[in-house]
């Protein structure tokens, strides 16, 4: 070995001192061991979770699976459903019937609310129109149409203070007479109609017997005469009819 090389080994190790080699060493050894640590700690959660996984999995499995039923327990389930729905579906109908029967019904109510408002009213001028009747009918028809009741035509205008008695009684007829027409002209207008039921069948929906008696000819229950005739306000009897009913002799 030549002089040089000698001097450069001899500098080189005279500056390696034994603080600098342990100084020198000590990082990596730490470093190394630091590393192991870590290895070992990662590997051991590792061999946990290998050794702790196909349970937890197992059980988290079984959680989730819900148990399944046997078809039969559906298949009733089912069936129960079908039946609530079947019996909902008929009540429903039955309640949509029930409506309109009240809707119907209501209407019918309305209507005939309106047609036989005045009812009431109606009744109490039949009175007046018997009044009218009976005031006519005492004047017999013989009498109006007699010659002095009709006087001939050159004599029919006298002057209004030589009028004779028949002359007025005349007037008052047939006021009497066009009033009672007016006014039952006036009922027509609202449906109220009279009816004289002689010569029908005695019907006690609509006739009021005040009497009975035998009549040759008649069949019995056969009215033979009418008191007071009757009225109807639409299809409805407003009054009945006063007759006398023939008897089965």
């Amino acid at each position: 070995m030549s002089r040089n090389a000698l001097n450069l080994l001899r500098s080189a190790t005279s500056s390696l001192s034994p603080h600098a080699v342990a100084r020198s060493y000590y990082p990596i050894h730490r470093r190394a061991a630091i590393h192991f640590r870590n290895y070992s700690s990662t590997k051991q959660e590792n061999v946990n979770d290998t050794s702790e996984g196909p349970g937890k999995a197992e059980k988290k499995a079984a959680d989730t699976q819900a148990p399944v039923p046997p078809s039969s327990e559906l298949e009733a389930k089912l069936k129960t459903k079908e039946d609530e729905v079947l019996d909902l579906t008929s009540r429903l109908r039955y309640l949509q019937a029930d409506f309109l029967n009240l809707q119907r019904n209501a209407a019918r109510e309305k209507e005939q609310t309106r047609d036989f408002a005045i009812t009431r009213f109606a009744g109490d001028l039949l009175e007046t129109v018997d009044v009218l009747s009976l005031a006519l009918k005492s004047i017999p028809a013989s009498v109006l149409t007699s010659t002095e009741a009709n006087p001939p035509d050159s004599a029919r205008s006298p002057p209004p203070d030589n009028k004779t008695p028949f002359a007025y009684l005349q007037e008052l007829h047939h006021g009497v007479e066009m009033t009672q027409r007016l006014l039952l002209q006036t009922l027509f207008k609202y449906q109220v109609k009279p009816f004289d039921p002689t010569g029908d069948k005695f019907d006690p929906n609509k006739h009021e017997a005040l009497y009975q008696a035998p009549v040759p000819g008649k069949e019995p229950g056969t009215v033979i005469d009418c008191q007071k005739v009757g009225y109807t306000i639409k299809d409805r009897v407003l009054r009945a009819a006063q007759v006398g009913v023939n008897q089965d002799q």
